[in-house]
C-alpha cells in the first residue's frame, strides 16, 4: 500500500510527501489508518511525519504487517538522504520551526482549535529562545514596585510628641548641639558628618560641621548663622522629639517667636566661654530677650544648657558653672519661671557630645545628674486634651495638589475625611490627607506636628494665625483684647 494514498488532499501536498528524508527509519513506523489531517492556516508551517515511538502504536495483526512492509520501503528510501536524523529517539513529531507538537491523534482530535505554538520547543538547535523567555519572566518577577508611604493604623501605639525649641544668644552653640543629638540618636550617620566636616574645612569652618545637620541653607552655612527655624526629629525609648532650632541673631527674632510658639519645652543654650556669656546676658544680648519671649509664647518648662564647658578658658570649672547659674536664676525668676519646678541646669559640650547622651567622664566629677537626652526621656507626660475640641493654629500654608497647611494640634483629634471650620473666616473644610512628621496617617493626637491637605478653601484665603476648629465648638474671635 502506497503511503501517499492515506494522505489528505490539500495545498500542503508537496510538503506531506517530503518527510521521508527526515525520519528515523530504525525507530519509526507509518500508521496508514490514521485519521485525516486538516491543516490550520493560522499555525506555523507544519510537516506531518506520522512518526510513532517503537511499540507505541496500537493496531491489529494485519495492520502491523502492512506497517512493517512500509517501514522496509522507507528504510531503502531514507538511506539515499544524507540529512536523515540518525540515532535520535523521537517521541514526538518534529516541526520545522522548532516546535513540539502533540501526537497526531491528539492534534487531530483538537483540529478545530487554533494552534498555540511555544517558541523554543522540539529538537531544533534554536534552544536559546526558551531561555530568553524564562529570563524575561524572571526579570518581570524581580521588578518590585517602589514602596509608598505607609499609613499608620489608627490603633497603632504612638509615643508622646514633644516639641523642643533651642533658644539663646548667637553663636552659643544651639545648632551644634542639635546636630550632635541627631548623630547620637542615629538620625544622621557618620559618613554624612564626615562629609560635612570635609566641606567645613574647605571653608575654614572646622567647628561648624555639626550645625550643618540643621542649617541646610547654603546662606546659613556660609555665614554660620541660623536664619530660619530648623526642624529635625529624634526618638528616645518613650518619646518622639521635634527639634526647633531658632535663630539667635536679633535680626531674626520674628522667626524665633514662630518656633517658640510651637514648643512644649525650651532649651536655653548658654556659652560658658569667657566673654561670650557676658555678651549674651547684657541688655543688647539675646539671652534675656529669648527667655522672655519663650515664657510669653507659653513655654512652661526651661532647661538651661551651659555649653562649651570643654573650652580652655573654662575646662569644666565648677566655679564658672555656678557663676553663670547665679546670674541667670534671678532674671528667669523675674520673667515668670519657677526656679524649683520649671528650670533645670546642666553642663555640656556640644562639640564633643559630653553629657548629652552618656554621663560626663572624670573631667567633671562635680555633676551627678542625668545627661540631657535621658533627662528628656524621663520627663513626665504633658497634659494633653485628647477629648477637647479641635484646635490647630496655622503656622504656614502652600499649594501642592491643593491647599496644604502646617501646624501643631493643641487639643482634640483629627482623622481623614473630617469636617472642620477655619476661623475667623468660618470656611468649612474637609481633611483630604494627614501627614505627621512627614509620615502619612489616618488619625492624629494632640502635640503632633501636622501637614493637612484641605478641600473647600484656597491657599490665598488662609493666613498664619488662623485656627482650625471643631464645627460644634468654635474658638472665640474678637477685635480687641487686654494684655498683661
Amino acid at each position: 500500500m502506497d503511503p501517499s494514498d492515506s494522505a489528505p488532499d490539500s495545498w500542503e501536498q508537496a510538503d506531506i510527501d517530503a518527510p521521508e528524508a527526515q525520519l528515523n527509519s530504525s525507530l519509526a513506523r507509518l500508521n496508514v489508518n490514521a485519521k485525516p489531517f486538516v491543516p490550520n492556516v493560522h499555525a506555523a508551517e507544519f510537516v506531518p511525519s506520522f512518526l510513532m515511538k517503537s511499540g507505541s502504536a496500537t493496531a491489529d495483526g494485519q495492520e502491523e504487517d502492512t506497517t512493517d512492509n512500509s517501514a522496509q520501503e522507507e528504510k531503502s528510501q531514507s538511506s539515499e538522504g544524507s540529512n536523515a536524523v540518525v540515532g535520535m529517539e523521537i517521541s514526538e513529531p518534529v516541526v520545522e520551526n522548532g516546535e513540539t507538537e502533540m501526537s497526531p491523534e491528539e492534534s487531530w482530535d483538537h483540529k478545530d482549535e487554533p494552534s498555540e505554538a511555544e517558541p523554543g520547543g522540539g529538537f531544533s538547535g534554536d534552544g536559546g529562545s526558551s531561555e530568553e523567555v524564562a529570563q524575561e519572566m524572571m526579570e518581570e518577577e524581580e521588578e518590585i514596585p517602589k514602596p509608598k508611604t505607609i499609613a499608620v493604623p489608627p490603633d497603632a501605639p504612638k509615643k508622646e510628641h514633644v516639641n523642643v525649641v533651642f533658644i539663646g544668644h548667637v553663636d552659643a552653640g544651639k545648632s551644634t548641639i542639635g546636630g550632635q543629638i541627631m548623630y547620637l540618636t542615629g538620625m544622621v550617620d557618620k559618613r554624612t558628618l564626615e562629609k560635612y566636616e570635609r566641606e567645613a574645612k574647605e571653608k575654614n569652618r572646622e567647628t561648624w560641621y555639626l550645625s550643618w545637620a540643621l542649617d541646610t541653607n547654603q546662606e546659613e552655612r556660609d555665614k554660620g548663622k541660623t536664619v530660619e527655624v530648623g526642624r529635625a526629629y529624634f526618638e528616645t525609648e518613650k518619646k518622639h522629639f521635634t527639634i526647633l532650632d531658632a535663630p539667635g541673631h536679633k535680626s531674626f527674632v520674628p522667626n524665633m517667636i514662630g518656633g517658640a510658639s510651637q514648643a512644649d519645652l525650651a532649651v536655653l543654650v548658654i556659652s560658658a566661654r569667657k566673654g561670650e556669656f557676658e555678651t549674651g546676658f547684657e541688655k543688647g544680648g539675646q539671652t534675656r530677650e529669648h527667655a522672655m519671649l519663650a515664657k510669653t509664647a507659653g513655654v512652661k518648662h526651661l532647661i538651661v544648657l551651659i555649653n562649651k564647658m570643654d573650652d580652655p578658658t573654662v575646662n569644666w570649672s565648677n566655679d564658672r558653672y555656678e557663676e553663670c547659674k547665679e546670674k541667670l536664676v534671678p532674671f528667669l525668676k523675674k520673667v515668670g519661671f519657677n526656679p524649683k519646678k520649671d528650670i533645670h541646669f546642666m553642663p555640656c559640650s556640644g562639640l564633643t557630645g559630653a553629657n548629652l547622651k552618656d554621663p560626663v567622664d572624670s573631667s567633671c566629677p562635680w555633676y551627678i545628674g542625668l545627661p540631657f537626652i535621658p533627662y528628656l526621656d524621663n520627663l513626665p507626660n504633658f497634659n494633653r486634651s485628647y477629648d477637647g475640641p479641635v484646635r490647630l493654629p496655622i503656622v504656614d500654608k502652600y499649594k501642592d495638589m491643593g491647599t496644604v497647611v502646617l501646624g501643631k494640634l493643641e487639643s482634640g483629634s483629627i482623622c481623614k475625611g473630617q469636617q472642620l471650620v477655619m476661623m475667623p473666616n468660618k470656611h468649612t473644610v474637609e481633611v483630604l490627607g494627614l501627614l505627621s512628621d512627614e509620615v502619612e496617617t489616618e488619625l492624629v493626637a494632640p502635640g503632633e506636628n501636622l501637614k493637612l491637605r484641605l478641600k473647600g478653601i484656597e491657599e490665598e484665603e488662609i493666613l498664619p494665625g488662623f485656627i482650625l476648629c471643631d464645627p460644634n465648638n468654635l474658638c472665640h474671635s474678637g477685635r480687641t483684647f487686654d494684655a498683661q
